[in-house]
């Protein structure tokens, strides 16, 4: 690999660990569920696209980029499921604001 891609795969992988931070932080920090919801699930998705982006370079491959790709949409969409279901128990036993 060229270092271009090498800095680029080092730069997006730091940048969504540093999402995931950042999710990590709003959950411990937030007031109620549901804000702490949102800031966790919004931060992981970026989180998760960056690393996907930064480790493209790396797939080996289309099949390998396709398989990183259709692994971050099955997060995606089982990150919207599980936060759905949690928001709705919070609501529901009158945990959400």
């Amino acid at each position: 690999m060229s270092v271009a891609s090498d800095i680029f795969t080092a730069l997006a992988v730091s940048a969504g660990a540093f999402f995931f931070l950042a999710g990590t932080v709003g959950l411990l920090r937030f007031p109620d569920t549901l804000s702490r919801l949102h800031a966790l699930t919004k931060a992981d998705n970026l989180g998760l696209g960056l690393v996907v982006l930064g480790l493209l370079p790396w797939a080996g491959g289309v099949f390998g980029a396709l398989k990183l790709i259709c692994v971050w949409i099955l997060v995606q969409f089982a990150g919207a499921t599980v936060a759905q279901l949690i928001a709705r128990a919070a609501r529901r036993g009158g945990l959400g604001s």
